[in-house]
């Protein structure tokens, strides 16, 4: 009797999908996982910048901007003409601990054509590779971007293929304006094709002239390219324009052969004792920017 009744309930088992097993011992825990790097979002890195560089984002729009180039944590950037960090600032910790911010400067030997630059800051653009990455290093904590920097026409080897997005912000009409002297628009161009990862992006922000000004005008002397021109010359470099964005246009920028960019905000140049000027160049506010996206071939 007693094994008929054993063996009912064994069948009772079976019938309920109950395993007359004892249960598994449970796993240990696991140990915790390891302190995440602080994610921050690019809104709230906007949001903490200084009151005097957020009144400039109704020009500069870099949220736009950062965001229409494909900019985006861990990765690697190179930033022509970085100087001060207004937007190093944004980039390094947008970029976060897996990302790679690299500055790059203009050629040594470009400086001295401007004219006005003093001996001893000619001087200091000899060791700018060290000092200006040790200057940005107060701009960065733990969870920023690594940083590092070249100067154009003398890019690391190690940099080739590599670089996910290179950005070129108001910085090409210097190169063009000096390029009969030492071909520093194409070495640029050329190191920008070269650095960047097949697929990698190209990001053009540049005070754009009238399609309509003569081309001795807007040859880079005065701060304005033609948009024509830079699509033009990016694509003899080897890129592919695949869009362009009106975020950084401001039609109220309508120069004459007589004006350059720096008459305008934030330069005022011949207006800061003027108030009058003054005022005429404000209403105007900064620069009409032309915004273009490039692409390296696949």
């Amino acid at each position: 009797m007693k094994q008929l009744t054993a063996l009912a309930f064994s069948l009772l088992l079976v019938a309920c999908g109950q395993d007359a097993a004892p249960p598994a011992p449970a796993e240990p825990a696991s140990d915790p996982p390891a302190q995440m790097a602080e994610v921050r979002s690019l809104s709230e890195i906007l949001a903490a910048q200084p009151a005097e560089v957020q009144a400039r984002y109704q020009y500069r729009h870099p949220g736009e901007t950062l965001e229409f180039f494909g900019v985006s944590p861990g990765s690697t950037v190179i930033e022509a003409l970085p100087g001060g960090g207004w937007y190093s600032k944004i980039l390094l910790p947008y970029l976060g601990p897996e990302g790679k911010l690299i500055g790059a400067n203009y050629a040594i030997d470009m400086w001295p054509r401007f004219g006005f630059f003093s001996d001893e800051f000619i001087e200091g653009t000899k060791t700018w590779v060290t000092d200006w990455p040790a200057g940005a290093e107060e701009w960065r904590d733990e969870d920023s971007a690594s940083v590092s920097a070249f100067v154009l026409g003398s890019m690391p080897d190690e940099l080739a293929g590599n670089v996910d997005t290179v950005l070129f912000i108001r910085a090409l009409h210097n190169m063009q304006r000096f390029e009969a002297d030492g071909g520093y628009l194409t070495s640029a161009l050329m190191d920008a094709y070269t650095a960047l990862k097949p697929g990698g992006v190209m990001g053009v922000v540049q005070h754009r002239a009238p399609e309509d000004m003569p081309d001795e005008w807007a040859d880079g002397s005065a701060g304005y390219l033609k948009q024509s021109f830079v699509v033009a010359q990016a694509e003899k470099a080897g890129f592919e324009l695949v869009d362009e964005s009106e975020i950084n246009a401001n039609p109220n920028d309508q120069p004459t052969t007589e004006d350059v960019v720096w008459r305008l905000p934030p330069s005022l140049q011949n207006a800061r004792d003027n108030e009058e000027l003054r005022a005429a160049m404000e209403a105007i506010g900064e620069s009409d920017r032309m915004t273009l996206k490039f692409r390296k071939p696949m």
